[in-house]
C-alpha cells in the first residue's frame, strides 16, 4: 500500500514538473521574424501599352502596268535592291509591233501634211489673183490644218506606244528590301489580271508602328500632353519617347516617337489611329510584326508604391499585412492602380507613406499576431523573384 502511494505521488510530481516546463517554454517562444518594406512615396510616371503593327517607312507594291507574259526575273528574293534596278521583264514583242505601227502612221501623217502645205502654197497666189475662189483657198487651209492635227495625233500615239513598251521592263521605285515574288516566267500578268501585284519593296531603315487608342484614352493622354507640351497637339506630333516591346517580350533598344495622330476618330470602332516611328539601325524589325507600344500617359504626384509580392488578390479584392508601431500584424484591404517598373504596384488608397508592409513570410503571419519585423533589401532582383 505504501508503495502504491509513493508511486502515485511521484507521478503527480513529475506531471506538475513537465507542465510547468511546457508553460515556461511557451511563454519564452520569440515572435516570428518577417521581412517588411516601407511604403514608398514619390512622383510616378504612369506607363501604358497598346498593341500595334509594324510597317516600312515606304511599302510599295510592284505592279504590272501592261498585259503580257512574264519573261524574266532579275533580283534575289529578300535582298536589297536599288532605285532604278531592273526587276522583271514582260514579253515586249506585241508592244514593239505597236510602236512600229505608230511610226508608220506618223510617217503617213507627215506625208499628208507635206502635200497639204504644197497645195496651199500653190493656191494662195492664185486666190490673190482671183484665179480660184475663196472657198478653194479656205478648203486648202483647212486641209493643211487637219494634216497638222493628224501629225500631232500620230506623234502622241507613238509616244503612248513607246511608254507601253517601256512598261515591259519593271524597275524598283526605291532603295529597299524586296520580298518573295508572286509570279514566275511564263505567268500572264497585267492590269485586270490576278497577278497584277508582282512583289513589294520596303524601306526599313525606319519602321512605322500603327496602333489605335480608345477615344476616352486619347482624351486622357491628350490632356496630359497639352499640359506638359502645349505645342505638341498643335503640331500633331510630340517628342516624347516611346518604348517598343516585341512579341517575344524583349524590349527594343531604340526609342521611338509619335509621327502623327489621325485627323478623326473612327465612328464605327470609337478609336483613333496613331503612328510611331522607330529607328531600325540593325534591321531587326520587319513590316508585319505585332508589337506593343509603351508610353507615359500620366504623372502621379506623390504616389505610393509597394512591391507586387506584398499584395494578395482574392476575388478582385487586394489585401496586405501591415506591421504597426507595436509590431503587431494588421490585415488591410487596399485599392491599387497599374504596375510600375514591372515589380511595383501603385497604391490608390489604404496605406500611408512609411508604413511597414510584410514582404516575405506571409505564411507566418495573421491578423493580431506579434512579429519581429526586419527591413528587407529589395534592391536585389533575384530575391524579388523568390518566394
Amino acid at each position: 500500500m505504501k508503495n502504491q502511494i509513493f508511486v502515485l505521488s511521484f507521478v503527480l510530481v513529475l506531471f506538475t514538473f513537465v507542465s510547468g516546463c511546457k508553460e515556461k517554454s511557451a511563454s519564452e517562444i520569440p515572435p516570428p521574424q518577417v521581412q517588411v518594406v516601407e511604403v514608398i512615396q514619390q512622383d510616378i510616371p504612369v506607363m501604358e501599352e497598346f498593341v500595334g503593327q509594324t510597317y516600312g517607312l515606304f511599302d510599295i507594291a510592284i505592279q504590272a502596268r501592261v498585259d503580257g507574259f512574264l519573261e524574266g526575273i532579275f533580283f534575289e528574293e529578300g535582298r536589297r535592291v536599288k532605285k532604278g534596278q531592273l526587276l522583271y521583264t514582260i514579253d515586249p514583242e506585241p508592244f514593239e509591233a505597236k510602236v512600229a505601227a505608230s511610226m508608220g502612221q506618223l510617217a503617213e501623217a507627215n506625208t499628208r501634211l507635206v502635200k497639204a502645205e504644197s497645195d496651199l502654197i500653190r493656191i494662195r497666189p492664185l486666190a490673190d489673183l482671183n484665179a480660184v475662189s475663196q472657198s478653194d483657198l479656205d478648203a486648202s487651209v483647212a486641209q493643211r490644218d487637219a494634216a497638222i492635227g493628224a501629225v500631232d495625233a500620230a506623234k502622241a500615239n507613238l509616244e503612248s506606244t513607246k511608254i507601253e513598251l517601256g512598261y515591259t521592263k519593271v524597275f524598283s521605285p526605291i532603295n529597299g528590301i524586296i520580298g518573295k515574288t508572286e509570279v514566275y516566267p511564263g505567268d500572264y500578268v497585267g492590269k485586270g489580271i490576278t497577278n497584277v501585284v508582282l512583289n513589294e519593296v520596303s524601306r526599313i531603315d525606319t519602321i512605322l508602328v500603327n496602333f489605335h487608342l480608345p477615344e476616352e484614352k486619347y482624351l486622357e493622354i491628350a490632356r496630359f500632353i497639352s499640359e506638359s507640351d502645349p505645342d505638341a497637339l498643335r503640331n500633331n506630333k510630340t517628342t516624347r519617347g516611346l518604348t517598343l516591346v516585341l512579341s517575344d517580350g524583349s524590349v527594343y533598344p531604340e526609342e521611338g516617337k509619335i509621327r502623327f495622330v489621325n485627323r478623326q476618330v473612327n465612328a464605327t470602332t470609337g478609336t483613333i489611329l496613331l503612328q510611331a516611328s522607330f529607328p531600325n539601325t540593325n534591321m531587326i524589325l520587319r513590316p508585319g510584326q505585332f508589337a506593343k507600344v509603351q508610353g507615359i500617359i500620366d504623372n502621379i504626384k506623390g504616389g505610393l508604391l509597394i512591391p507586387q509580392r506584398c499584395v494578395q488578390e482574392m476575388q478582385g479584392n487586394y489585401n496586405v499585412f501591415v506591421v504597426n508601431e507595436n509590431d503587431e500584424v494588421e490585415f488591410r484591404q487596399i485599392e491599387v492602380g497599374t504596375t510600375f517598373e514591372t515589380k511595383y504596384m501603385i497604391v490608390s488608397s489604404g496605406l500611408a507613406p512609411g508604413e511597414r508592409v510584410v514582404y516575405e513570410g506571409l505564411q507566418k503571419v495573421k491578423g493580431g499576431a506579434k512579429v519581429n519585423p526586419v527591413l528587407a533589401d529589395i534592391s536585389n532582383s533575384q530575391s524579388e523573384n523568390q518566394d
